[in-house]
Parts: C-alpha cells; structure tokens; sequence
C-alpha cells in the first residue's frame, strides 16, 4: 500500500516515546517524562494577548502569505541585528516559517537531487536524514564525539562525498548533545563550503537556551557566510511556543527564493493572527527569556548533581534545555533508556535514537519542574546499576 520511501522510513522515534508513555499511564504507573524536548512551561502572557486580539480580527482569517508578513519578517529582520549582529533584508532574505522542522524538512526538496549528498552532524535531529530521503538524496552522517567536543570533523569526509555533496545540517547550541560552537567553527565551515559548493544550512532552535553568561553566536555573522549559507531560527523553545508552529528562515536570497519555493506549492503559509503573535515576541522586552532561562538553569544543576552523585561524568550544558549523559558501564543506550522506563517509570531518550554516533549516551530533556526531577534523581539512585 505505501510508496517506497515510506516503507524505508524507521518509526519515528519521538512518536515512539509517546507510545510509550501512554501505555505506562494507561497501567496506573507515575511517569517522569524527561523524553521529548516540549517545554511543560506555557507561552508567554503577552504573546496570547497579541494573539487573543488578532484572532478576533476578521482580516486574520484568509489566506496568509507564503512568504509571511512584511511586518513578521521585519521583526525578525530586527531581532536578527538587535541580538545577532547580522543585516538582513527582510523582503529577500527573511521567509516565515511553519517551526524550523518545515524547513528541514523541505531544504532537501528544493536544492538535492537523486544522487546528491547531504552532510549531517550525528547524533542529530532525525529530520536531516528523514528530509534528504524524502528527496530521493543519500546521506554521510559526521560523527560528533567527545573527544573533538562534539563537533565534527570536516577534514575527515572522503573525497568522493564531498564531489557529490550539495548540503550541510549543522546545529549548534546542539540537540542532542547541548554543545556549543564559537565563530572559528563557523569561518571553518564557511570555508569548507565556499571550496566544495556545499549549501550550509544551520539549525539555530535552541540560540537563546543560554545560561551562566554564554551567549549563542550567528552563523551568518562569520564573514562570508552569507554567500552560501542560511539560519533557521524557531519561536518553539525560546517563547514556549512548540505547538503554535512558527520560526523563520535568514539568510542567502537565492537560498531563502528556493525554500520560499516549495512553500508556495505545498502549504498557504503561516496563520496571520500567529504572525502577530510572534511579532509581539520578537519585538517585546526578552525579559521572559532570561526569566524561562533561570528555571531552567535550576533543573539543569538539579539534575546534574544528582547524575554525578550516581558516578555519570556530565558537564554542565551551556545552552539547550538538554542534558547528554553517558550510560553506566555494562548498558547500551537502548538497555539504560528500558530500565529506566520499567523500573523508575522515567522516560529518556536512548542516544542511537539520533543515530548510532549516538550509542552509550542517553538524552534528558528539562520539561519537568525542579520537584520532579529531585524525584527522577532519588528514583535512579535506587536502581542496581
């Protein structure tokens, strides 16, 4: 019955957890759900106001354009050069988004064809390979370790990859690992993009996920970026707002033409009334920011102590509301992740979930109060590790 692409597809893995969980509800069983990265917090007050009153007006509700409101795209044209340091030109360069998954999603579809490679950092959002397959291209994961601090070694693709390369996934402040990248990684990414005609596209979600001072660099702000790179940038994490489906895209005009491209032929664009909406997140005090921040810097240290006093060796995330730990010895990702769904009743996300790179770690997500987690803490210290 189904084509053959979908047939190649794994299940995918979120949907999994969420099976998963429902089953272990339905059996009476208190679940400490620290699997999927949704913020438990909800969207901020003045962002539902915005919302609230646009949605009463009548002019919200037809067709929305493809390409977003001049004043969305204004907006983050403004917060680009407010908290970036980057100039856009929020008519060629700034494009609305569904959430930033749409555009990982449709990237592939309207720049690879069959044949094609695309480069993705591994462990990784599923989406980078998922996207390229759906657009008949083949794809080379780069391992992230820790022995290189998660990033990935651009010196080590072989020779003929790179002459079929056309893409680069790349993220940072990263899901799943939390690591950081400063601006020496990118100018090495933009050379290394500029010499092989490789399109970099870099997934900035988690930029203003920040704690202890750290402050999540552009892409497009190392020089030269702008001639063959684009940022995605999501309204989801930052403002709470996972289930409204909004971000943006920036970046190269001919780039941000081909995405817009695909939009224009598979979707109407994003809801006007959730335009406004952003707009008032965007151009409002980023108090709220530093507030959700702070909340989430708790749990974090929370959860750290805890994995430490356990024997697991975790540094402190700079950025994301993640936290990548390595298993205890004698587990794989997949064994650790079961024991401690069936003996803590805590859902975590086993690590080869985002690829194999990603054996012997296992991903916590901070979607739970600070209370929860000091009990996800005493549940795990009971466990025969």
């Amino acid at each position: 019955m189904y084509s053959d692409r979908i047939n190649a597809l794994p299940p995918y893995l979120f949907a999994t957890i969420d099976e998963a969980r429902d089953e272990l509800i339905a059996r009476g069983v208190d679940v400490i759900d620290l699997g999927v990265g949704d913020p438990d917090l909800p969207t901020h007050q003045h962002i539902v106001d915005a919302m609230q009153e646009a949605v009463c007006n009548p002019k919200t509700h037809q067709y929305p354009s493809y390409a977003g409101m001049p004043k969305f795209r204004k907006a983050a044209a403004d917060w680009c050069k407010k908290y970036k340091g980057i100039e856009l030109d929020p008519a060629t360069e700034v494009l609305a988004l569904l959430g930033s998954k749409e555009a990982v999603a449709h990237i592939p579809l309207a720049f690879v064809n069959p044949g094609d490679i695309v480069l993705y950092t591994e462990p990784g959002y599923p989406v980078y390979k998922i996207g390229t397959m759906f657009a008949g291209g083949d794809t080379y994961p780069l391992p992230l370790t820790a022995e290189n601090d998660f990033l990935p070694d651009l010196d080590s693709i072989p020779e003929d990859v790179l002459n079929k390369a056309k893409l680069f996934f790349f993220n940072y402040p990263n899901n799943p690992t939390a690591a950081t990248a400063d601006m020496q990684f990118f100018e090495k990414v933009v050379e290394f993009c500029k010499k092989n005609n490789i399109i970099a596209v870099h997934d900035n979600a988690y930029c203003q996920m920040t704690y202890d001072g750290y402050e999540s660099p552009s892409f497009l702000a190392a020089d030269g970026a702008m001639d063959i790179g684009m940022e995605l940038y999501s309204h989801s994490k930052t403002y709470n707002m996972t289930g409204w489906r909004l971000g943006f895209a920036v970046g190269n005009k001919d780039l941000i033409k081909g995405l817009g491209k695909v939009k224009s032929n598979v979707d109407s664009g994003v809801f006007d009334a959730i335009q406004i909406a952003g707009i008032a997140a965007l151009c409002s005090s980023q108090a709220c920011v530093e507030e959700t921040n702070k909340i989430y810097q708790e749990r974090r240290d929370a959860l750290i102590e805890g994995l430490t006093a356990m024997g697991l060796k975790v540094k402190p995330p700079k950025a994301t509301f993640y936290i990548w730990a390595p298993v205890p010895e004698g587990f794989t990702s997949m064994s650790f992740a079961k024991l401690l769904l069936e003996e803590a009743g805590i859902i975590a996300t086993p690590g080869v979930g985002f690829g194999e790179a990603g054996e012997s770690y296992i991903r916590f997500a901070l979607t739970k109060p600070v209370e929860r987690i000091r009990e996800a803490v005493e549940r795990m210290k009971k466990l025969k590790l």
